[in-house]
């Protein structure tokens, strides 16, 4: 079984593990309401994507 010959230091090992963070969404303004919506999704708010309605929302 194969085992290291050399004990590796903390930095190497705290270096392995430093790229856990969370990276915000990215967020856009809607063409049609102006409200933030994701990009390539259908508005939560219009209802629209590319320029159509593909969603009718009611409220």
């Amino acid at each position: 079984m194969a085992v290291p010959k050399k004990k590796k230091s903390k930095s190497r090992r705290d270096h392995r593990k430093a790229n856990w963070k969370l990276t915000a969404p990215n967020v856009v303004d809607c063409p049609q309401c102006a409200e933030p919506m994701m990009p390539h999704k259908v508005c939560p708010k219009c209802g629209f994507y590319k320029g159509r309605e593909i969603v009718e929302i009611t409220s």
